[in-house]
C-alpha cells in the first residue's frame, strides 16, 4: 500500500505549504495550518460548472439577448436588493454571524419557493425536529417543503434527482462534505469542492440554491476566497443582535448591482420588510442632545438617513482612546487630527468614541462631516440644530469635498423634514453653521 502523501493547507487563505509553520507566509494569520491529505485528481469527479463549448466563436453581434428568468418573493426589498427577483438557475452565498437569522430568512423564502414547485432543505447543523418546530412558529405549513438532515452531497444529490426541487437550502457549507477528499468538513479543500459540486449540479439542472455561510470572528465569510467567485451572488446579514432589525447587503451579485441594502424587522413571524429605512433609524433619535448628528448616505443606490452619535470625555490614561462601531477606526483617527489642527481643540486630552447607530456598517467618505461635527458638538457640548442632515468627505487640510449622488441625498433629507447645509466649505465652520 502507498504511502499517503499530506501537506499543511492554510484554512483562512488555502495556501499549501510542505511543512508546518506557526504562522501562514501568504496572509499572515497564526496556528491556521492544518495537515490534509493529497488526494488524487479522480476522472469521474467534477471539479466545478464548465459551460457546454460551442462549435465555433460567433461574433458578439451575432449572440442574442437572453434575459434570465427570474422569480418575485412578495418581498419588495428582497427583490431590490436581488436586482429584480431570484435568478433561475442561480447560486447565491449568505453569510452572517450566528443568530442574526439567516435560517429564519430562508425558512421563509423557501415558503414562498414551494408555491410554484418543491424546495429541499438540506440540513447539515440542526435536526429536522427543530426545523419543523421554526417553521410552526413562522406559520410555515407547505407540502412541497422538504427536509433533508444530511451533510453527504453525494447522498444529497440522490435526494435532488427524486424530489426534483425548483430551490434547494444548504445550512450551510462549512458542515458539508464529498467522502472522496480526505479531509474534514469546513476546511478548504472541502468548502472549495463543495461548492463546485453544488454549483455544478444546480445549473446542469436549472435549480436555485442559496448557501448558507459561516463568518469568522472578523466578520468576514469564512472559508477560501475562492467560495465567493465560484457563486453568482454574495449577500451578508449584518446587525447587532440587540436589536429588533437586520440590515440585508448585497456584496456580489452577477444579475444586479451591488452594495444595495433591505432592512428587516425580525418579530416572532419571521423577517418583516422595513419599507421606510430612514423613518425607522430616526424614531428614537434623541432632540436637542450635544454630540447627535443626522447623516444623509447611500446604500448601494438607496439613499438613508442615519444618527450619527459622538462622545468626547476627558482622558483617563495617558494614551487617549479612539474607538469607533459602524465606521473605520483608523478613519476616526483621521477625523480627530485635521479637527485638532485646524479648530485648535485638544483632543489628545480626550476619549473619544463614534457610533452609528443601529449597528450599520458605513464605509463610503461621506460619514466624514457627520463624524466631524458629532465630536465638535460633544467636546463644546452644543446641540446640532434641528433637523439638519450632513454629508460630505473632509480633507487632510480640512476643507470639505463633494461627494456622489449628493441630489439623491438630498431629496431623501427633505422627503423626512430635514434640511441639507450645502454651504459648508471647511469644518472650521461647523461651530458657527452647524451648531445652536
Amino acid at each position: 500500500m502507498a504511502k499517503q502523501r499530506t501537506s499543511y493547507v492554510c484554512q483562512e487563505c488555502g495556501y499549501r505549504s510542505p511543512s508546518w509553520a506557526g504562522k501562514c507566509p501568504e496572509c499572515g494569520s497564526w496556528g491556521s495550518l492544518v495537515e490534509e491529505v493529497i488526494t488524487p485528481t479522480l476522472k469521474n469527479v467534477r471539479s466545478g460548472w464548465v459551460k457546454p463549448s460551442t462549435s465555433e466563436p460567433l461574433p458578439l453581434e451575432r449572440i442574442g439577448e437572453k434575459r434570465a428568468e427570474r422569480v418575485k418573493t412578495g418581498l419588495k426589498e428582497f427583490d431590490r436588493v436581488l436586482g429584480g427577483g431570484i435568478v433561475k438557475g442561480s447560486v447565491s452565498l449568505i453569510s452572517g454571524e450566528p443568530g442574526i437569522g439567516k435560517s429564519t430568512f430562508l425558512l421563509q423564502v423557501s415558503e414562498i419557493f414551494s408555491k410554484i414547485g418543491n424546495v429541499l432543505y438540506v440540513t447539515a447543523e440542526e435536526s429536522p425536529e427543530q426545523i419543523a418546530l421554526r417553521a410552526r412558529r413562522l406559520g410555515i405549513k407547505s407540502k412541497n417543503l422538504f427536509v433533508l438532515a444530511e451533510n453527504n452531497l453525494q447522498e444529497i444529490e440522490k435526494q435532488v434527482e427524486r424530489i426534483k426541487p425548483e430551490l434547494i437550502v444548504f445550512d450551510s457549507i462549512q458542515t458539508l462534505y464529498l467522502p472522496y477528499i480526505e479531509s474534514a468538513a469546513g476546511s478548504v479543500s472541502q468548502v472549495r469542492e463543495s461548492a463546485a459540486f453544488i454549483t455544478n449540479l444546480c445549473k446542469g439542472k436549472g435549480i436555485t440554491a442559496f448557501i448558507v455561510g459561516h463568518v469568522t470572528k472578523e466578520g468576514n465569510i469564512a472559508g477560501p476566497k475562492v467560495l465567493e467567485h465560484i457563486v453568482d451572488a454574495v449577500f451578508q446579514f449584518e446587525g447587532d443582535r440587540g436589536y429588533n432589525h437586520r440590515v440585508f447587503r448585497s456584496l456580489k451579485n452577477r444579475f444586479g448591482s451591488t452594495g444595495e441594502i433591505a432592512v428587516f424587522e425580525m418579530t416572532e413571524k419571521g423577517l418583516v420588510e422595513v419599507p421606510n429605512p430612514s423613518e425607522f433609524f430616526l424614531s428614537e433619535r434623541p432632540v436637542g442632545k450635544a454630540g447627535s448628528v443626522i447623516f444623509a448616505g447611500i446604500e448601494g443606490s438607496r439613499p438613508i438617513l442615519l444618527e450619527v452619535q459622538a462622545l468626547v470625555t476627558r482622558a483617563v490614561f495617558t494614551t487617549p482612546q479612539r474607538r469607533a462601531k459602524g465606521i473605520d477606526s483608523n478613519r476616526l483617527s483621521i477625523i480627530v487630527a485635521v479637527i485638532e489642527k485646524e479648530l485648535g481643540y485638544p483632543l489628545r486630552n480626550f476619549d473619544v468614541f463614534v457610533n452609528v447607530v443601529g449597528g450599520v456598517k458605513v464605509n463610503e467618505p461621506a460619514v466624514d462631516l457627520p463624524v466631524a461635527t458629532a465630536i465638535i458638538s460633544s467636546y463644546l457640548d452644543k446641540p446640532v440644530k434641528e433637523n439638519l442632515a450632513l454629508f460630505g468627505e473632509v480633507g487632510l487640510t480640512g476643507e470639505v469635498r463633494r461627494v456622489r449622488l449628493e441630489e439623491l441625498r438630498q431629496r431623501e433629507a427633505e422627503k423626512n423634514g430635514f434640511e441639507v447645509l450645502e454651504s459648508i466649505r471647511t469644518i472650521s465652520e461647523l461651530p458657527e453653521k452647524a451648531l445652536i
